[in-house]
Order: C-alpha cells, then sequence, then structure tokens
C-alpha cells in the first residue's frame, strides 16, 4: 500500500486558518498552532454574541 501524502492539504488548511486569523496580535497571527486556538475560541464567541444580540434587542424593544 501507498503511503499517503498530506502536504498539499496540510498547507491548504494552514493558509484557510491563518487567512481568518488576520489582524490577530503577533503569534495568535504567524504559528499556526496559537492562530488555529484563537480562531476556534473567536468562533465559540461569535456563536454566543449572534445569540446574546438577538436577546438584547428583543429586551430593547421591549421597553
Amino acid at each position: 500500500m501507498a503511503r499517503v501524502k498530506r502536504g498539499v492539504i496540510a498547507r491548504r488548511r494552514h493558509k484557510k486558518v491563518l487567512a481568518r486569523a488576520k489582524g490577530y496580535y503577533n503569534a495568535r497571527r504567524k504559528v499556526f498552532r496559537v492562530a488555529n486556538q484563537a480562531v476556534i475560541k473567536a468562533a465559540q464567541y461569535a456563536y454566543r454574541d449572534r445569540r446574546n444580540r438577538k436577546r438584547e434587542f428583543r429586551a430593547l424593544w421591549i421597553t
């Protein structure tokens, strides 16, 4: 069985993550491992805050 070469796929994944980390500070935009964590955390905050925004606007409209 031939061995699997993941070079291209890994590079594509790294580029995608680093592109999403654009504008972050220091290692958070340059080092893949750190940037990946920052991007995942940012996505979690975005998910949470989309729901919070709806909640806040409903509260504003009611009063």
